[in-house]
Formats: structure tokens, sequence, C-alpha cells
């Protein structure tokens, strides 16, 4: 018999190679999204699939279906998106993951929370232990989604405490991929979609900071991993590549992979930017047997492909 699979933010960049993979592993899938980032064209390749609903819904409004298991993926992820609206953004996260809370706790069923590196906030110790409270600015321009996913997090762990609920919990550190929007403000999707044009490539401070860069494969494969973990294991653990690339070693790879003439310019640093970041995967492999294991020159290539791809094709972009 099939498993009924609930994706929240289903046709997002992480959520539509999600569905996509449970779909072919036998699931079947019902996609919420509200498309304020999420596309229609990440999943038109499922919509003929009898196995695949799409529903457009804010999950700040309850829902109410009969579903196997949850993963909570809704909320915009990149700082140019969830500063539009950052009241909206800490709904998504806050009152999104209650009404997903209180359908898991109706249907006496498992939930993942998407959660983000973004917790621990500008670091102080580097890789990022799950243990590591952070330091984050509960007030800046960046907190609507930190303190959004950290509260979302509390929220979790009461319920599992207060309510017996199977919670899982895993925090996601930079990933890339197909399927990333070209105007997100993501640092990978900026350059590639900037070289491929030949416009300057814009680094933001220096570009000594330190960021690690996950391909999506691996990481919607440890997502997967977390949900069919042991109900014993509940998180919060940490996913994402271990391998730390700086921001300028990032772009000179971009330039060489495009073959592109951009040259590189320098913008002064965002408002608490972290300047590192990287995991300490050990939990992921020691737990869920899992590691990332693309390498970023093959990551990149692949999504490079995919922006130009896009970028040929969609005039809106070009």
């Amino acid at each position: 018999m099939k498993k009924r699979t609930l994706v929240t933010g289903g046709a997002g960049f992480l959520g539509s190679h999600l569905c996509e993979i449970l779909l072919n592993t036998g699931n079947e899938v019902i996609c919420v999204d509200n498309f304020f980032t999420g596309s229609k064209r990440n999943i038109l390749n499922l919509i003929n699939n009898p196995y695949f609903e799409v529903i457009r819904h804010d999950i700040t409004f309850p829902l109410y279906f009969e579903v196997d298991e949850i993963f909570n993926l809704a909320c915009p992820a990149s700082p140019i998106n969830y500063q539009i609206d950052p009241v909206q953004t800490t709904k998504t996260s806050v009152h999104g993951a209650i009404n997903m809370l209180g359908l898991a706790k109706r249907l006496k069923i498992k939930i993942l929370q998407a959660s983000t590196s973004e917790v621990y906030g500008d670091p102080e110790i580097n890789p990022q232990v799950e243990e590591y409270w952070g330091k984050v600015n509960p007030i800046g321009t960046r907190s609507c989604y930190d303190e959004g996913k950290r509260c979302a997090e509390t929220l979790f762990f009461d319920y599992h405490r207060q309510n017996k609920l199977k919670i899982k919990v895993v925090r996601i550190f930079n990933t890339y991929g197909p399927n990333m929007q070209p105007n997100d403000g993501r640092v990978v999707s900026n350059l590639i979609v900037q070289s491929l044009k030949g416009n300057d490539i814009t680094i933001y401070g220096d570009g000594s900071q330190t960021r690690s860069f996950c391909y999506v494969d691996d990481l919607i494969d440890g997502l997967i991993k977390m949900m069919n973990s042991d109900d014993k294991i509940i998180g919060p653990i940490n996913l994402g590549n271990k391998e730390e690339t700086t921001i300028k070693e990032l772009a000179e790879m971009i330039l060489k992979l495009t073959n592109s003439k951009s040259k590189i310019v320098y913008k002064p640093l965002p408002a608490d930017d972290p300047k590192v970041r990287c995991p300490n995967t050990d939990k992921a492999k020691n737990i869920l047997k899992w590691q990332a294991k693309i390498s970023l020159e093959v990551g990149l290539k692949k999504t490079i492909e995919y922006f130009d791809n896009l970028l040929k094709g969609k005039e809106i972009y070009s």
C-alpha cells in the first residue's frame, strides 16, 4: 500500500526535488504551496502523475488532510524573498509549524521540520555542532527567518515532550542545484546567472567568508533517511557538506566552469551576514549513515547547465 506524504513548500527548490523522489520510490504525494517563492515550473514534470496532487494553500491557515507523514519545508529561504514581508515570514515558520504540528498530532503521524543553519546566527565556533545554541540578532533584518526557525524548533520539541508527537528536526546548510530561482539572491544562483549573462560578478565583503555547499540530491537523500529513521531519532541533526569554500573561491570556480569574461566586483557585506558557515556532520554520518558525496565541481556543472537552459528559454530572465 502506498504511503501518503504531505510536503509543504512542495513547489519550491527543495520541495520539488523531494516530491519527485517520493513519487519515484512508490509514495503518493500531496504538494502544498502558496507559490510565493515556489514555481509551477518546478513541478510540471510531476503534474500528470496520478499519485501527485497540488494544492495552493498558505500553511499559516490550518489544513485538514488524511496523510501518513509530513515534511514541513514551507518558508522563503533567501534573504531577498523573506525580507519582502518579514512578518509573514515569521508567521510561516511559527503559525505554519503550529498548524502542521496540530495536524500531525490529530493523525498521530511523524512530522519532519526543515530547519536551517541560520539558527546558529553568526557563529563563534566552526564547524557548528548541534549542541551549539548560536549567536543570533533577535531584532535584525534577517531575524524574521532566523528567529522564526528557532521558534519552530522550540514548538516541535514542546509538542514532542507535551504530546509524545513523533518529530524529526534537521538543520539544512547551504544547498544548491536545479530548480533554484534565478533571482532569489542566493550566492550560487547569483554568481551563475551573472556569469552566464556576462555581467559583473558581485561578492559582498572581501570574499573571505566561508560557506559549505551541498548539492540538492545529497540533501534530499538526507531528509528521507531522517524521516525513515527510528522514532527515537528526533534531532536536531545537521545536513550539509562539511567542506568549506570561500565565496571568492566559489566565484572563481563558476567563472572557470562557465568560461565567462565577467569581472568580480566587491560590495559591502549585508547586516548580520555570517562570516563562517560549516556543519559538523558527525551525527548524520554516525546515526543516519549519511554524508554529502557530490563534489562542488560536479554539482556546479549540473546547476550551470540548468540555468543556462533556463536563461535561453525564458525571456523574462534575459
